[in-house]
Order: structure tokens, then sequence, then C-alpha cells
């Protein structure tokens, strides 16, 4: 038995992976040489490793280049039929269940409104369920190949207990959920399929720091603006993370106005009762704005947005309209500002549905309030920009949880001790539909 604290060889091979397949993936694709040059490892433990890799189905040959004056070297890559991942938003309107290769390539979706139910748990488990069958029988996969499960939902995650992740959720009516116990009694997937639990403000933001607006920052703060209001600090130090490296916080319940509007919460006064569209869509209704009858958060939102901003031809802009988000532009400007002053980000971008909607809008506003709020020194050095994946962000994000576990593993699926036997060829994953490849850290394209 090895001494405690000490490294075994074993370590040290899936050190040696870990370093070679990260590599390939945020970087490649890259040459035998490349990869020795890059990782620091010799010739012989990156043929050795590599060797191991094709084994595995991991890494495949992706073309040849010429060299100087030399043979043409063997460009690698992580095959991106090598497995398939499931990211999973619980979010304030539907259940959106997404299925991924390697290269985080979408090979099937579904969405499950949540409609009149909102957060009932068990509906909630059920839409997880069905559209997790859904998405493999779609895209034909065998569940033998899901190397994990992320979720990214609202609320504070509690990991640690004997039911796994617990998430606490007041907004939501959620109070100690043990939203990880549930889901592993009604998901139908081989038991060595981890899940993955996170914030989704979380997930938002891993996804941006490897696919988005984040790349080579050295940290960002993410705003997830929907019905509520959320947000996440991440270092990019390392874009194989340790959760240490990513923080979530109830950024939607800090104060914005002393005595101010109630919260759904329950205290007054907060982010969310200004900047959360739920909110927007409220103010404007009691402000007397027209909505269209049984108008949801995002019908009150565009008709919001259409008053304060009618295109051409199309009239004068509602005074209402104009200083109701004003008012949202400040208020997110000044929340903006409390991040920048605490954690000194290198970037703040702005995400979510709602986000996405008055960004375009608000932009500058929100900048000019957070420079006038903040401190010189950390606004000078920080950078408010929108996010860049779409809607699509906080699937991404959590897809990137089990992805990330894998890569940290050096490439080593999991497999429960009483698995069927899988000595004959692994199905393969089916032709994707659109491409989402990585990029190198800093890399300004996408």
């Amino acid at each position: 038995m090895a001494e405690p604290g000490r490294r075994t060889v074993r370590d040290l091979r899936r050190g040696n992976r870990a370093r070679v397949v990260q590599r390939l993936y945020f970087d490649g694709p890259l040459s035998r040489q490349e990869l020795g040059a890059s990782t620091g490892l010799s010739s012989g433990s990156i043929s050795n490793v590599v060797a191991e890799l094709a084994a595995d189905g991991v890494l495949e040959e992706a073309g040849v280049v010429d060299s100087d004056g030399g043979r043409p070297r063997t460009l690698l890559r992580v095959a991106p039929a090598g497995g398939v991942l499931i990211g999973i938003d619980i979010g304030e309107t539907r259940v959106r269940i997404e299925l991924f290769d390697l290269s985080l390539t979408e090979l099937a979706r579904t969405d499950r409104l949540l409609a009149q139910h909102g957060y009932d748990v068990e509906r909630i488990v059920a839409h997880v369920r069905g559209g997790v069958a859904e998405v493999l029988d779609t895209a034909g996969v065998d569940p033998a190949l899901l190397l994990g499960i992320g979720i990214g939902t609202p609320g504070v995650i509690e990991r640690g207990g004997p039911d796994g992740a617990v998430v606490h959720g007041p907004t939501i009516g959620w109070h100690a959920v043990p939203f990880e116990k549930l889901l592993r009694e009604a998901v139908d997937v081989p038991p060595a399929v981890p899940l993955f639990i996170d914030n989704g403000a979380k997930t938002l933001g891993q996804a941006e720091m490897w696919f988005g607006g984040g790349r080579g920052a050295g940290s960002a703060a993410i705003a997830l603006v929907g019905s509520g209001v959320g947000a996440s600090v991440i270092n990019g130090a390392a874009l194989v993370e340790e959760s240490r490296r990513r923080t979530a916080f109830e950024w939607g319940h800090t104060t914005v106005r002393m005595s101010g509007r109630r919260c759904r919460c329950g205290s007054v006064g907060c982010l969310e009762a200004y900047a959360g569209a739920e909110a927007m869509r409220e103010r404007w209704h009691e402000a007397g704005g027209p909505l269209p009858a049984g108008a949801d958060d995002e019908t009150a939102l565009a008709a919001l947005l259409a008053a304060a901003f009618p295109g051409e031809g199309a009239g004068a802009p509602d005074p209402v309209a104009v200083s109701l988000l004003d008012e949202t532009a400040e208020c997110l400007g000044a929340a903006l500002a409390d991040v920048i002053n605490i954690f000194l980000p290198d970037r703040v971008l702005l995400g979510g549905w709602a986000g996405l909607l008055i960004g375009p809008h608000l932009l500058p506003a929100i900048r000019r309030h957070a420079e006038r709020y903040a401190l010189g020194h950390a606004i000078a050095r920080t950078s408010i920009d929108m996010g860049e994946l779409g809607p699509d962000a906080v699937t991404v994000g959590a897809a990137t949880l089990p992805l990330a576990a894998f890569l940290a593993r050096g490439g080593t699926r999991l497999r429960a001790p009483f698995a069927a036997d899988a000595s004959g060829p692994e199905p393969a994953v089916p032709a994707a539909r659109g491409r989402r490849a990585p990029a190198a850290a800093g890399d300004p394209t996408r």
C-alpha cells in the first residue's frame, strides 16, 4: 500500500494522461512533438500515453502536416465520438435537456415546459427522467457511452451529506431538497454514470470561460438575468477547474434600494426586485403598461422593450417604459460595481435569456452607472460586455461539469464493478448537428 501523500506509478500515469488529453482538448489538434513541448513529457512518455488513449477511444488522428525537412507529422485530437454528455438547465419557464458529444456538439435536445406548475419538485424530476430518455433515444445512443449528467439549477447547493447534492432555493420554494438522491432514484442510466449538480449561474460562467467571452481572462464575473437574477465569479487560471475556483452567489438579493420594493425572497430593495424579468413585468403592469392578457415574463419583457425602443416609424418611445428601464440599468450598474469592487474581475459578462434581451439596449447605461458607483482603479481594469453563448449557455456549462471530471481523470471512463461485459466494440456516437469546437484559451475566434 502506498504511503499517504506519496504519488504512485498509477498516479503519475493518470497525471500524464490528464496533461495530454487536456492539452489536446483545448489546443488541439497537435502532433506528438508539439505535445511533448507543451506538456514537458518525454517522447517515450508521449508515445505511451497516446497509445493508451487511442486504444481507449479517447484520441484519434486528425490529418498530417508537413515538417521542415522531415517526415510529415500526424496530428491528434480528442475523439468527438469518445463519449457523450448530457447538460440540463432547470430554468424558470422550462427544463432544457441537451445531449452532446465530447466536442460539445449537440446531438439531440428537448424542452419540457414548466407552465403553471412552476418548480414542483416531483414534476421537474419527471421532466429530467423523460428528457434524458428522449435525447438518448432520439440520437440512438447507447447509455453505456454516457460519461455524466450535469444539471444547472437555481439556489444554493449543499454537498457532503448522505443524500448527495441538496438544493436550497427559497425564491422557488425549495427547502433542503435532496435533488441528487431524487434524480438518482428516478433517471434510468447506468449506476456508474455520475451526476453533477451546481448553481445555474456557475454553469453559465464556466461555459463562457471555456467557449465564450471569458476565454483568456484571469477571472470573470458572469451575471445571469432571467426571471430572477444570479451571478458567478470564475477564476480562469485553469480551465479544468477545482470547485474553489468557481463561486456562485445570490447577487440578485443584494440591496440596491433602501426600503425599496418587496422581493420574492421576502426582503426589500433587492436587485432582483428591479432587474429580474418577473419584477420588470410587474413594474410595467403597475405603471399601466399595456400587456397581452396572461403575458408571461418573456412576452412582457419584449413588450416593454418595444415600448421603450420602437422601431423606425413606430412612434415615440413610451416615457414610462424608458424611465423603468433607466432605473433597471442603474440598479444593474450599481450592483455590478459592488461585484467589481469586491472581486476585481478582468471581465464582466451579461447573460441569461433576459440579459440577452435587454443588454443590446441597456449596456451603455449599465457601463455608465457601473463607472459611477465603482472604485476608479477597479473599474479601470474591467470590461463589461455581453456573453457570447446565447440561451444555451447554462446547458452547455452544465455539460462541462462531467466533461471537466473526465478530462481531470485523464479520459478514464467510470465503470460499475458489476457492468456487463464490455469486451466488444462500443457503439459509435451519431453524427452531430451543429458545432461547438473548443478553442485555445485566449483565442478570439470561436
